[in-house]
């Protein structure tokens, strides 16, 4: 289960009473997850999600996600949001660790994702970046490029355990994107690269459906202020590669044109997909890594493989081009 807090009824009650959304009914931790402790909270007024803010959260980046899925969920997009208690808080503290209750997002996420879950999912994802443009608040990404270097050399001694040559192989790919990164925000070399919020953890697990319609996007607690090509790149990766590593180009193109029917990519965009691709392929693999060789102990959370990202990373290695995950230009 992926609770790393638990939390007595006491402690329970006491948070309620700063809420107008009744007594508890229910309290069930959640088995998925990995950063944070969920709670399923059944109340006398509905149903909502309890979470917890565990140690690797930055507490001071808090008021940034809580306030983008409200702002969010105002301009339309279908997404949880942070209730308010009596004294305006969306951000509180139970068990010792800061927490929140969001609103409840009915739907499933899909297990074997396909083409048309991809196209909503694309839609969904333009929809986000559009929506995200006058948000006020600002939040560097810390997963990225700039980032990389400490879990590189977290890794580095003992990545060869995981795989022999590995830890060579990552020095190597993080030298060749950090030299090739767009290093100003908005371009890329000549080419002007738009950008803003992006949800930065699109995984499937993160998408919602409902009789395979869209229903909403969840756990913003990666979103930052980055390339919207870069978030276009990461949904690539999660969703567009079959069980046996086989990258799926229908699903790409799916992905995209539903993406392009919302906000057309520019051709710089379009230009760095190939990069941005293989820079969510390695960021993935060294987060996964990390949490590989440093697992936490006693919490039940068995940590993803990191070679599904090694995998995914010499397939991009080997792209020429964005015509490779079907969009030409």
């Amino acid at each position: 289960m992926a609770v790393y807090t638990e939390i007595d009824d006491d402690q329970l009650a006491a948070l309620l009473a700063r809420y107008q959304i009744g007594r508890a009914v229910s309290c069930k931790g959640i088995a998925e997850g990995v950063e944070n402790s969920n709670y399923l909270l059944v109340t006398e007024t509905g149903t909502y999600i309890l979470t917890l803010y565990e140690r690797r959260v930055n507490r001071g980046d808090l008021p940034y996600f809580l306030g983008l899925m409200n702002h969010l969920a105002d301009k339309g997009l279908a997404c949880p949001t942070a209730l308010h208690d009596r004294d305006g808080n969306t951000l509180n503290e139970v068990a010792g660790r800061p927490c929140a209750i969001i609103s409840f997002l009915k739907g499933v996420w899909p297990r074997k994702p396909n083409a048309r879950h991809c196209q909503q999912l694309g839609a969904a994802t333009a929809r986000l970046h559009l929506a995200g443009r006058d948000f006020p608040m600002q939040r560097i990404n810390a997963l990225s490029v700039d980032g990389w270097a400490k879990l590189v050399s977290d890794c580095e001694a003992r990545a060869d355990s995981v795989l022999p040559g590995l830890a060579r192989e990552i020095v190597r790919e993080y030298d060749g994107l950090k030299a090739a990164w767009p290093d100003t925000p908005g371009r890329a070399g000549d080419r002007p690269l738009p950008h803003g919020v992006i949800h930065a953890d699109l995984f499937p697990d993160n998408v919602f459906f409902l009789d395979e319609q869209f229903s909403g996007l969840i756990d913003f607690y990666f979103a930052c202020n980055d390339y919207f090509a870069y978030d276009l790149a990461i949904c690539l990766n999660a969703w567009c590669f079959e069980a046996d590593g086989a990258f799926n180009v229908t699903k790409a193109r799916a992905l995209l044109a539903g993406y392009q029917s919302v906000r057309p990519l520019t051709d710089g965009e379009v230009h760095t997909l190939p990069l941005f691709a293989r820079g969510s392929a390695l960021r993935f693999l060294l987060t996964r890594l990390y949490d590989w060789l440093n697992q936490v102990p006693g919490a039940m959370v068995k940590p993803k493989d990191p070679l599904e990202y090694w995998q995914k990373l010499k397939f991009h290695r080997q792209v020429l081009g964005a015509s490779a995950y079907g969009i030409e230009r």
